[in-house]
């Protein structure tokens, strides 16, 4: 697969992720947070089961074998996957779906800390007044004071630590024994069950409700899981984390459109201002980087 082609696949994933904030909303009122992520996870599965299963064959008869360090990668994977996704959906009863694109690509300035953290990269300077500008950005969003941000947008933006780190280390993982479908797949086994033992231990679940948002859950679980999170573990492969941040940061507009058309919410002045602050900040720190790039010296 060459760049431009996993790139266009990130704008599929952008799309349908932006859409799918609407179907998240939608599914709150019939069912825990918990229990919502769980179920979405595991139709999620049973989507790309076949494939996984038809590339896990493929390998086998490469005499690629997975280990023990594949299955506490896979476990790692699908737990990350599981709190983002915990948190976001928590946040989801009590913020708007406009609050929760923005503040969710605040995952977008913390990718190159991590990267920076973890391996050892130092990130470019533009990273501090991006993190300056995204955080005045998300004060702004709250409404510009305390009291008007309210928890569900702090859940949003717990959830942005687990999404930068799932971008993180979902590539290279897929890449360790070339199977992303069987990565993908064993994350969402891991996400969904333990979302669906978290909820029907901690929430109360009626299948009468649950069916009255079948819509929602179903939306959710095959595009949502089945499709955008698989080719999010396909196409990192072929692009660097910060890349595929930016890429996919896409959605914070697609959610608003989504609410604005769908739920019919609206944003005031100060918000918008605050989305595009964010917006600034991560084209800030993905786009200047690109501009200071060293050019080889030529010789007379």
């Amino acid at each position: 697969m060459t760049r431009l082609q996993a790139d266009l696949l990130f704008v599929i994933v952008t799309l349908i992720w932006g859409t799918t904030f609407v179907a998240q909303n939608l599914a709150m009122a019939a069912m825990g947070p918990a229990m919502f992520t769980g179920i979405r996870f595991l139709i999620g599965t049973l989507i790309v089961l076949p494939f996984a299963l038809a590339e896990w064959r493929r390998l086998h008869k490469h005499n690629i074998r997975f280990d023990r360090t594949d299955l506490f990668i896979g476990l790692g994977l699908g737990s990350i996957l599981f709190f983002g996704a915990l948190c976001q959906q928590t946040g989801m009863v009590t913020t708007s779906v406009s609050n929760a694109g923005f503040l969710t690509a605040l995952y977008v300035p913390i990718v190159p800390a991590l990267v920076w953290v973890f391996q050892g990269k130092r990130p470019h300077g533009s990273l501090w007044p991006a993190v300056a500008l995204s955080t005045g950005g998300a004060w702004l969003l709250g409404g510009g004071e305390l009291s008007k941000f309210n928890s569900g947008d702090v859940w949003v933006m717990t959830g942005t630590l687990f999404w930068a780190a799932h971008i993180l280390v979902i590539g290279r993982a897929a890449d360790r024994k070339t199977a992303p479908l069987v990565v993908a797949c064993f994350q969402f086994v891991v996400c969904g069950l333990l979302g669906s033992a978290w909820g029907l231990a901690t929430e109360p679940f009626e299948l009468a409700k649950a069916l009255t948002v079948v819509g929602p859950i179903v939306y959710s679980g095959v595009l949502s899981v089945g499709i955008a999170f698989t080719l999010q573990v396909v196409a990192q492969r072929y692009t660097p984390p910060s890349d595929a941040a930016i890429l996919m940061s896409g959605e914070m507009l697609v959610a608003a459109i989504a609410g604005a058309v769908y739920l019919d919410e609206q944003l005031n002045a100060m918000q918008w201002l605050g989305g595009a602050m964010i917006l600034v900040a991560i084209l800030i720190v993905q786009l200047v980087p690109l501009m200071f790039v060293a050019r080889p010296k030529t010789t007379s």
